[in-house]
């Protein structure tokens, strides 16, 4: 698990449960009234849980959670209802605690995103959308989405309290109301290759979308084996690394058994590392906006596009495709000082591609150029180590020419920008130093640099391949 206040079903029941009568057990005698042949029916648990929970506090309005109490009736004077049970969990959920050791996994999972098209997720946090910067969608919304670059919440979110879907009564509603949304998800399913992670084979939710997929198609047809060939389920196990991809069978009431490809292991760095890795015609991101730009011309909202049919006049040995305003369009080539300006965009992205360019560039030694990053992501730059050692040459030579006043130890970088009696110059000095020596945390250095906003300055040059050399260096 990436968060720490991350539950399974059941221990997110047991959690409130506890939390709000005080011991296991009580959660244990409702639990043993929900026993199946299977196990237990754990949205009959969380109906009999939450029925319970809004009783006790409905008689209890300025107890241990007022607060929950607080929110209820504002919303109801507004006549809007909310179940405390669903306002406490969304509570619960709210904050992203994220587990130490796991920053390279995430960050792994940040550079794959330009290579996952969708995420679908019954989990009512907003942990994708808060990494990956994609589009939630929940409810409605999600018919009518656009696909590329969105997090499809079929379960709900915290964001809108009433869209959790947990009891009996929630569960009706989505099974009346959501059948075309299931349509639209089993479109993704057919089409696209699926990755299943941190899920059981005897997860109910794989057992379900499988029951859904061949509920129209055959399971032993050429449609069927197209789709298995697509599935992967990453099955969480805490004790293996292991990347070998074997065949599994799942056996689905109604069905025969459905074989699909799955890894158990506990390795998801070396997974995102590989969705990273995979050279595609285009990314998620430009296809999202040429999706968006093509739903406007059918809409007919008086958006003017122009179509060229002249294409074997272009000199180019390959066809490019345009997408913007005849205001903005310009061809550029970008030099030197086009990589500094959008480096976190550029690190962000992983463009393999753009990167290339870096060896058809002329980049003289008296120039800062930020050249560590972008070698880690494209490993086989013709100039890297010419590039890399003019990097470390010019920092060692501008530490050397520092003033010894501007070497004063800092490990805060408010300080810093807050003295008033420092120059500019001076500052960035200090920060320099301090971040070269190793006082001043990288990561406070990069959000400095992010939000900075006189990209084209020397400054800004300087302190940038400081930055690259000692966080990727």
């Amino acid at each position: 698990m990436t968060i720490d206040n991350s539950y399974t079903w059941d221990a997110l029941l047991k959690k409130v449960s506890a939390d709000i009568f005080g011991s296991d057990e009580y959660y244990y005698d409702i639990k043993s009234e929900c026993e199946t042949e299977d196990g237990f029916d754990l949205t009959r648990v969380a109906t009999i849980l939450e029925q319970k929970f809004n009783t006790k506090l409905a008689n209890e309005r300025n107890g241990e959670f007022k607060k929950i109490n607080d929110i209820f009736y504002e919303n109801m004077s507004r006549n809007i209802r909310l179940s405390r049970f669903k306002i406490y969990i969304a509570i619960l959920l709210r904050e992203l605690n994220f587990r130490e050791g796991l920053s390279s996994e995430i960050e792994m999972l940040k550079k794959s995103k330009k290579n996952i098209a969708s995420v679908i997720t019954t989990n009512y946090d907003s942990l994708i959308e808060e990494i990956l910067e994609f589009n939630p969608l929940v409810g409605n919304d999600i018919l009518l989405s656009n696909s590329y670059g969105s997090v499809y919440k079929i379960h709900g979110c915290i964001s809108d309290i009433n869209s959790i879907i947990l009891t009996e009564n929630d569960y009706s509603k989505f099974n009346d109301k959501y059948e075309l949304i299931r349509a639209q998800l089993l479109s993704l399913f057919m089409h696209n290759p699926i990755i299943f992670i941190g899920y059981s084979v005897s997860d109910e939710n794989i057992k379900t979308i499988l029951r859904t997929i061949f509920t129209y198609v055959e399971p032993n047809s050429k449609e069927a084996e197209i789709i298995r060939g697509n599935f992967l389920l990453i099955e969480y196990h805490q004790d293996s690394m292991s990347t070998e991809v074997v065949e599994h069978d799942i056996d689905i009431e109604g069905y025969s058994l459905i074989r699909i490809n799955k890894v158990k292991t506990n390795n998801f760095i070396e997974l995102y590392t590989q969705i990273e890795k995979l050279e595609l015609p285009a990314s998620v991101m430009h296809i999202r906006r040429v999706e968006s730009l093509f739903k406007d011309l059918l809409s007919g909202d008086g958006s003017k596009f122009k179509f060229m049919d002249d294409i074997d006049d272009l000199e180019n040995s390959e066809v490019v495709i345009a997408v913007g305003s005849k205001s903005t369009m310009d061809y550029r080539y970008h030099k030197p000082t086009n990589f500094l300006e959008n480096y976190f965009e550029i690190v962000k992205d992983s463009d393999i591609k753009l990167l290339s360019i870096i060896d058809d560039m002329p980049i003289s030694s008296t120039q800062w150029f930020p050249i560590f990053a972008f070698s880690e992501i494209h490993d086989n730059l013709a100039k890297k180590d010419i590039l890399k050692a003019q990097q470390i040459q010019k920092i060692k030579k501008y530490i050397r020419s520092m003033s010894k006043k501007n070497k004063i130890i800092n490990k805060d970088i408010s300080p810093i920008l807050e003295d008033k009696a420092m120059t500019s110059s001076r500052k960035w000095d200090v920060i320099m130093w301090n971040i070269y020596e190793g006082h001043l945390p990288v990561d406070i250095f990069e959000g400095f640099l992010s939000g900075f906003e006189d990209t084209d300055s020397t400054d800004y040059r300087r302190m940038l391949c400081f930055f690259d050399y000692k966080k990727y260096g």
